[in-house]
């Protein structure tokens, strides 16, 4: 199977995570995202079971993983329950442009050229239009807040995609570890910060397509896209995520198309893909 088709099948998946996370935004966000992130590394336990060097890596790499994957889903899901959805999930999607910006800063031989500067400005228009759009009195001034975590969650996964390149190389296999560690570190939080819930069988089917789907088979597919083929090619990919993730937020949630979303959406896309053509 081509690098292309992995890569696709990853963005398939990650365009359901905004609305499953707003359908389950009733759950206290730990427990959302311990829950989910360790159905999402079950996919790996057999390959452990065969193997034990399929999860072995350097304590370095662990830790980076945590804080990718915990850090970022923790953020996201806070995101989405303190802010509009889909204004929420535009921010989050400056992540790949955070890329761009932060290359030189956090790779070695990177520089950032003017083209860069002007994608930057583009993407940060675009969020301004999204919160600008999620405007309309003291109700939803009160959420504004919310794009906060948005905004960390970009920074978050596009620092951890960056340094997944300053880190000894890992197999496929140890996303699993990566996974079902952030799950349980989210879970300890819950059991200390949050109030328990009963959960209802609904919110067990969603968790189990939340993580099986993009909190799990996700992260695997698009790591192997990147092990077979251009990282430039596959990073142009990942913009039709932004785009298909709000058109389907935009389907669950009822709300109709405005002109300050679809700009929102202009712009971010745009930013973003004019910022790879400069690198």
């Amino acid at each position: 199977m081509s690098s292309t088709v992995y890569a696709l099948l990853a963005i398939a998946l990650w365009t359901t995570l905004a609305s499953l996370g707003t359908a389950l935004s009733h759950l206290p966000p730990f427990l959302l995202t311990g829950l989910a992130l360790i159905i999402g590394s079950v996919p790996s336990w057999p390959l452990v079971l065969r193997d034990r060097s399929a999860w072995k890596v350097p304590p370095r790499t662990l830790a980076l993983g945590v804080y990718g994957l915990f850090g970022f889903h923790f953020l996201l899901f806070v995101a989405l329950r303190y802010a509009p959805p889909v204004e929420a999930n535009l921010v989050n999607y400056l992540w790949p442009l955070f890329m761009v910006v932060l290359a030189p800063v956090l790779l070695p031989g990177v520089s950032l050229r003017p083209l860069h500067v002007v994608a930057g400005l583009m993407g940060f228009a675009g969020a301004a239009a999204a919160i600008l759009g999620a405007s309309g009195g003291a109700t939803a001034f009160a959420g504004h807040w919310g794009f906060l975590p948005a905004l960390a969650s970009a920074f978050v996964w596009a620092s951890y995609s960056l340094w997944t390149k300053r880190v000894a190389a890992f197999p496929t296999s140890a996303i699993g570890l990566f996974g079902l560690v952030s799950g349980v570190l989210s879970l300890a939080c819950h059991a200390v910060l949050e109030p328990s819930v009963a959960l209802s069988g609904r919110d067990w089917l969603l968790l189990m397509l939340c993580g099986l789907g993009p909190l799990g088979a996700a992260f695997f597919v698009w790591d192997m896209a990147l092990k077979r083929g251009d990282p430039r090619r596959i990073g142009i990919l990942s913009y039709l995520t932004p785009l298909g993730s709000t058109a389907l937020l935009l389907l669950v949630t009822g709300r109709p198309l405005t002109w300050t979303i679809a700009l929102a959406a202009l712009l971010i896309i745009s930013a973003a893909v004019m910022g790879t053509r400069a690198r």
